[in-house]
């Protein structure tokens, strides 16, 4: 199990009702089961979310095959609008 913090930004933010928390989990899926249990806006929103660990984008691997060390941050990154 590792411990961190995990970021919010934009949408996440605002469903997550707070910009970062600590966490203690051991894989992304992991974090995300945590984080979005009883938080169904947020839930929503990390569905189509990137994810950056430590600053490394996660792209489409499986969140069960990130594994997560003590320390490291995780931000959750919505998409934006724009062109």
């Amino acid at each position: 199990m590792a411990t961190g913090i995990i970021r919010y930004w934009a949408a996440a933010k605002d469903a997550a009702g707070l910009a970062e928390e600590p966490f203690d989990a051991a894989t992304l899926d992991e974090l995300m089961t945590k984080i979005t249990q009883n938080r169904d806006e947020l839930a929503r929103v990390a569905k189509r979310s990137s994810f950056l660990v430590d600053g490394s984008p996660v792209g489409f691997r499986d969140h069960s095959s990130i594994r997560l060390t003590d320390g490291c941050t995780v931000e959750v990154l919505p998409p934006f609008a724009g062109g």
